[in-house]
């Protein structure tokens, strides 16, 4: 599921399609881009829970019925089987783990899409997983921090940043929507740091006209009516979710007065990392990828936009295919050279134009809701192979890695599928309301009416949830072997 979904723990798949063969190519690329073997642009896909396993065995499963994209993985491909999702499986966690190749305990978050952390009276706090990879989260109090790297790694630094490697080899890399390598949120600090978030201020500096735009947006009337709704979104479609880290001397980033590029600080980085740029969002990306235009289009044509018209990047962090594929071809064509980007789920109802909606706000496989949005997939695939084609970026001088976080699958019964035996491409399966989605409840209280312990704690809100309780106390205390005793009993 999305950024604000718990989810299933289960083996997640990688494709890769891609060959050595050495090809010209009619894009410009940052000087001295040297990817080895031929290759000339590496395009990495992660997906939100897209799968080649079917759920109903009569319903053909997601990669099937985006046949485009199957095609393309099956003619040049290799299925990478042994690949392992972390526990708890969830977005932040999962992508992060894909993009440096450890775990969540080195890289500084391992439970999910938020993680806690005690203050020094002990009490717990808990902060989102989404930030950008500098970012620190203050474990102390206002007047007495105590700042601790987001991306904490075992030598109590940040852990090293992915796109190093490319921008070292004189390749330019690009984000769209992938986790925490892009601003993930418009934060400035104040008073409530943790919450809000730090990333403007991080990138940009806390004084920064960046900076401003923010606090400005923040001081419209929050009204609700729709030209201040509008307004006060501004921010994040200008600096949310994009991204590109600049090879040394690359022209995309040039002279920063006219660019607005800024320092790409990895303070601790392995082996040191300066002299380099960065740009980010789409109010800087757009212009020097589209000829000095503040959009980009979709494959379809249109801005890419907020759900109220600004441009700059999807609102939720929950682009459509047409808008991440549109946004990184138009990258890959201004000489881009490495694209890393997201796409949201297919299984849940993202309201597409002329798709069925769903009352559970999700999908059973076979739905017609479920089937419409994989038809929107599978168009936006054939558009972007299609597109890069006619550039030259083919599997012949290109790796693609495609792969895909959590690996939830539906759970419900689908033997309930109605009417028996349908396939949903040619009849389309209903399930009965009610019987899709989240199956929540309030640890506390059941704790509290099962087992009559009323410990005040704090819990991290997910399908294996991390419990934090109060005073910090031993794993030994009693209070500790207590919670844990009973909450192997409780019913629920």
């Amino acid at each position: 599921m999305g950024r604000f979904r718990s989810s299933a723990v289960m083996a997640a798949l990688l494709l890769i399609a891609g060959g050595i063969m050495s090809a010209g190519s009619d894009t410009a690329h940052a000087a001295g881009c040297n990817l080895g073997n031929g290759i000339k642009h590496v395009v990495y896909l992660q997906f939100d829970n897209v799968h080649l396993r079917r759920d109903n065995p009569n319903v053909p499963s997601d990669l099937e019925q985006i046949p485009s994209l199957l095609n393309f993985l099956q003619g040049k491909g290799t299925l990478l089987t042994n690949h392992h999702t972390p526990l708890i499986s969830h977005t932040s966690v999962d992508i992060v783990t894909s993009l440096t190749g450890v775990y969540g305990e080195k890289f500084g978050f391992a439970v999910g899409n938020s993680f806690g952390f005690f203050d020094p009276s002990g009490n717990p706090h808990f902060t989102s997983s989404f930030a950008y990879w500098t970012d620190v989260v203050n474990e102390g109090t206002t007047s007495s921090p105590i700042n601790v790297p987001q991306h904490v790694d075992q030598r109590g630094k940040v852990h090293p940043a992915p796109w190093v490697p490319y921008t070292r080899a004189g390749c330019d890399f690009g984000a769209f929507s992938i986790a925490n390598i892009e601003l993930e949120n418009t934060g400035i600090g104040g008073t409530d740091p943790v919450s809000k978030g730090v990333d403007v201020s991080t990138a940009f500096g806390p004084a920064s006209p960046e900076a401003a735009e923010v606090a400005a947006a923040a001081a419209i009337p929050n009204d609700h009516t729709a030209a201040h709704n509008k307004a006060r979104a501004v921010p994040a479609a200008d600096f949310e979710g994009i991204a590109i880290h600049c090879a040394k001397g690359s022209a995309l980033c040039g002279n920063p007065a006219t660019t607005h590029a800024v320092a790409d600080v990895l303070n601790d980085e392995p082996g040191g990392y300066t002299g380099y740029l960065a740009l980010f969002g789409n109010k800087y990306v757009a212009p020097a990828i589209n000829g000095g235009q503040g959009f980009v289009r979709d494959l379809d044509g249109l801005p890419i936009t907020d759900s109220l018209g600004n441009n700059g990047f999807p609102s939720g962090f929950s682009p459509t295919p047409s808008q991440s594929l549109g946004y990184v071809a138009q990258m890959l064509e201004a000489g881009v050279d490495v694209v890393y980007f997201y796409i949201e789920d297919a299984h849940d109802n993202h309201s597409y134009p002329g798709c069925a909606s769903s009352a559970d706000g999700t999908f059973g496989p076979g739905e017609a809701g479920y089937v419409c949005q994989l038809k929107a997939y599978d168009k936006a695939f054939g558009e972007f192979f299609a597109r890069l084609k006619a550039h030259n970026i083919t599997p012949d001088n290109t790796l693609f890695v495609i792969t895909s976080d959590e690996n939830d699958h539906f759970a419900g019964n689908v033997k309930g599928a109605t009417p028996p035996g349908c396939d949903g491409v040619n009849v389309a399966c209903a399930y009965p309301t009610g019987t899709k989605g989240e199956v929540d409840a309030d640890l506390s209280r059941i704790f509290a009416t099962e087992a009559g312990i009323t410990t005040p704690f704090g819990v991290h809100f997910d399908d294996a949830p991390s419990v934090h309780i109060n005073g910090n106390p031993a794993q030994t205390a009693t209070v500790t072997r207590t919670l844990e005793q009973k909450a192997a009993q409780l019913i629920g």
